[in-house]
């Protein structure tokens, strides 16, 4: 009896101590945001980051329809957000959404690019906690002047 006890002991109740911790290494989920100048809706030269634009991380559950876990951050001078998550949503369904932009003349989120997927656990073979998202955009209003010639130049690549 002694030894099934000791057992126990040495075997379950570590493994109950390491399961109940909570999560050391937070993830951080990072991208840029984007205006696109020209009305394109993908990037192109004629791009700027926006600063001070709005993100949001949501997990919802597998169904997609409970929302889990909400947090919000707000992009640097380069337009790069960085939101840390600290738990893992390993059965959530995660995005990065945009959520507003500061710029009056570029505020309409970009169809498609309004969104992007992120993998919020660590039992998925990914070494790093750092999760990056693809860049996501607003359109301004109307296209600069100027953005025929870009899009001339992006012809001319693909030639």
């Amino acid at each position: 009896m002694a030894k099934l006890v000791m057992l126990f002991a040495l075997c379950v109740l570590p493994a109950l101590a390491v399961a109940t911790r909570p999560m050391r290494t937070p993830f951080t989920v990072e991208g840029k945001v984007y205006c696109d100048n020209c009305r394109f809706s993908y990037e192109s030269s004629a791009i700027t980051y926006i600063a001070g634009a709005t993100v949001r991380v949501e997990c919802k559950d597998k169904s997609g329809v409970s929302l889990r876990y909400s947090k919000e951050g707000t992009t640097d001078s380069t337009g790069t957000y960085r939101i840390v998550v600290d738990e893992d949503h390993e059965d959530q369904i995660c995005d990065a959404i945009l959520v507003s932009s500061p710029q009056k003349s570029c505020s309409e989120a970009t169809p498609g690019r309004d969104r992007a997927r992120v993998i919020l656990t660590g039992y998925n073979g990914i070494a790093s906690n750092n999760r990056f998202a693809n860049a996501m955009g607003f359109m301004r209003t109307e296209a600069l002047s100027g953005c025929a010639q870009v899009f001339k130049q992006m012809q001319e690549l693909d030639a």
